[in-house]
């Protein structure tokens, strides 16, 4: 599209194809400056090699095939969640609920990405970016979450390569992609890596195997983790960790998908 033939209402919003491409999260504004040079940028079906091409909302702009999106009122908060508060927008009961712990963050409204229970704690991701939040929890992406889970009674090593190996509930097989003592000196702790989605699904195993949960902390949430994050508290997502979870990098998807489709 020609940009001396769009109207002034609409030349008021042009910005550069470069900066377009980096504010729909894609990459940083340099790297996609090298996409536009490289043809992998079309406008309106057009390829356009000039990262200052002069575009607006109303273009259809496509990235090596896949439309991108102008972001720049997306929120990504990344909250510690504690125990006793529900991982839900709003509750009828009046009970508390993760958005009492980030208000005042944005007054953008926006949504916990998954669910952890109530007495379940640990990393938890907020946005109003919906079509992430849809990859994150839909179950073809198998996305990793880490968790440590702390029990009744030690867990025995038959039970762990149990867990590993899958067992099968109620509603189907499941196999976590490692678990192992959290801790040397105690056996009542495990860490467990799993990219099932499914309801309840590490206390379930647990409770299938005999074991009480007494204590269940998400550490790791793809590639997002509690560290420098008070129990509580909360902290935006940088550039790069968004562009990361955007992108889906391989670094936490599941390696081996045939093992189990959750």
């Amino acid at each position: 599209m020609d940009a001396d033939k769009k109207d002034a209402t609409t030349r008021e919003s042009l910005i550069p194809l470069n900066k377009y491409v980096a504010h729909s999260g894609v990459c940083g504004r340099r790297e996609a400056a090298e996409l536009v040079k490289e043809g992998k940028v079309t406008v309106n079906g057009d390829k356009i090699f000039e990262p200052g091409y002069k575009v607006s909302q109303a273009d259809k702009i496509l990235v090596k095939g896949k439309p991108i999106f102008l972001q720049r009122n997306s929120v990504y908060i990344l909250l510690n969640k504690p125990k006793d508060y529900l991982t839900t927008a709003s509750d009828p009961q009046g009970r508390k609920t993760v958005l009492d712990l980030i208000k005042g963050a944005t007054p953008e409204r926006v949504y916990p990405v998954g669910r952890l229970d109530r007495n379940t704690t640990g990393v938890l991701l907020l946005t109003n970016d919906g079509e992430l939040a849809q990859k994150l929890t839909h179950p073809s992406f198998e996305v990793k979450k880490i968790y440590e889970v702390t029990l009744d009674k030690p867990v025995t090593k038959k039970d762990l390569d149990s867990i590993v190996s899958g067992i099968t509930l109620e509603d189907g097989f499941v196999a976590a992609d490692s678990v192992g003592y959290a801790d040397s000196k105690s056996k009542n702790v495990v860490g467990i890596e799993i990219h099932s989605g499914r309801n309840r699904i590490v206390r379930r195993i647990f409770e299938h195997l005999g074991y009480d949960v007494k204590a269940l902390d998400r550490v790791m949430f793809a590639n997002l983790t509690k560290k420098n994050v008070e129990r509580s508290k909360w902290r935006f997502l940088n550039d790069k960790e968004v562009r990361l979870l955007k992108f889906m990098n391989k670094s936490f998807l599941r390696k081996n998908k045939s093992v189990e489709n959750a």
